[in-house]
């Protein structure tokens, strides 16, 4: 199947080549239609959160394709290394209409298509925009989650035909860019936890700006271009209800089972490994703030839960050295405290507090410890 598309996409690519060989540009005819393509939600990580594409449909000059800024190579070197730091080189390449919406239909994930009420002149523009990103070095850019991804792109290209910021965000603009992220994990407990302790201070900014597909659909609805609707009304090309399988270990049950054994365990060695992890998790959200040119992971609060300096207390704490391990269970209590007053008032509050209160169980009990007993003098 991927072979398949892989071959008429590169057939688009020549056709459309053996044009800009003899022209500047192909004219579109009268009968063009542009348009913006919404596909639904899927399980995988990369599917949560929806797709946007273009279509461009010519019936005269015989074309339909679809334009799909979200490609990447996975044989790129260093592929994970370099999608970790965040200079993965993402591009847009073209798919044949029936190939694209085939491919939605096996993955069962809906389609919906809102059509550019715009002149010819202004059709031929953004089609001749699409073409130079597809033939020049504007073919590659480097992805980023909220700033830089295939809505984003489509946002710009769009907004740089027309002349003007035509497309702005309508709605949601009082909440921060976590607060719109959170549901879309919902069913999907581990990813939903694991994204709200590995993004730092960007997210929790007011989400101004459009960066999911469906934030960009309901945007196009309520957007005035020229006095009239920049869109006309969705038309859905494919529908599904999405379906996630049940799973018996990612969900909050397994997650709760796990923090409640620590709890009451009451075990040094149990102890210890939990503490240990949590310093391992938040030595790798340092480096990874660090080494990261993903802004969304850096100034990263939630290392006052999981705290490199637990790592020292686990170190006094095998060494026996118990004015130490007080000390540093002291001491991380407080930037647990602190964290926990900073949380209140944010969307991965409630997720997080298991955690808050198993890691605060955990350190008293490891302070009462390895507290020097006060001598009575009679």
């Amino acid at each position: 199947m991927k072979t398949v598309m892989f071959k008429k996409a590169l057939f688009i690519l020549l056709f459309l080549m053996s044009f800009f060989g003899f022209s500047q540009s192909l004219p579109l005819s009268n009968e063009a239609k542009i348009s913006v393509l919404t596909c639904g939600l899927g399980n995988e990580t990369y599917s949560y959160f929806g797709h946007t594409a273009v279509r461009v449909f010519d019936p005269a000059n015989n074309i339909d394709i679809v334009y799909n800024y979200g490609a990447f190579d996975f044989r790129t070197p260093n592929f994970v290394a370099k999608f970790a730091k965040g200079d993965l080189q993402y591009f847009i390449i073209t798919h044949p209409f029936s190939d694209f919406l085939n491919e939605y239909n096996n993955d069962k994930r809906s389609v919906y298509e809102q059509e550019l009420l715009v002149s010819l002149p202004l059709k031929q523009k953004i089609f001749d925009n699409l073409n130079h990103s597809l033939f020049s070095e504007e073919r590659y850019y480097t992805y980023k989650f909220i700033d830089k991804n295939c809505t984003s792109m489509v946002v710009d290209v769009i907004n740089k035909s027309l002349n003007q910021n035509v497309i702005t965000k309508k709605g949601d603009t009082d909440k921060t860019y976590r607060s719109i992220l959170f549901p879309y994990f919902d069913e999907h407990f581990y990813d939903q936890l694991g994204t709200s302790i590995i993004f730092g201070t960007k997210v929790d900014q007011m989400g101004t700006r459009i960066f999911l597909p469906f934030e960009l659909k309901n945007s196009l609805e309520k957007t005035i271009f020229q006095n009239r609707p920049l869109v006309g009304k969705s038309k859905t090309l494919l529908e599904f209800t999405k379906e996630t399988p049940k799973s018996w270990w990612n969900n909050i049950y397994t997650y709760l089972f796990i923090l409640t054994f620590v709890v009451l365990a009451r075990n040094k060695t149990v102890d210890k490994i939990y503490l240990l992890i949590l310093s391992l998790v938040g030595i790798f959200f340092v480096i990874m703030g660090f080494y990261s040119f993903h802004q969304e992971l850096a100034m990263n609060y939630n290392v006052l839960l999981f705290s490199p300096l637990l790592l020292l207390l686990v170190l006094f704490s095998l060494y026996k050295n118990k004015l130490w391990t007080y000390r540093f269970s002291l001491i991380n209590f407080v930037l647990l405290v602190i964290y926990f007053l900073f949380l209140i008032n944010k969307a991965h509050f409630f997720i997080t507090l298991p955690l808050i209160i198993t890691s605060g169980v955990v350190l008293v009990r490891t302070g009462i410890r390895n507290k020097k007993p006060i001598p009575i003098i009679i």
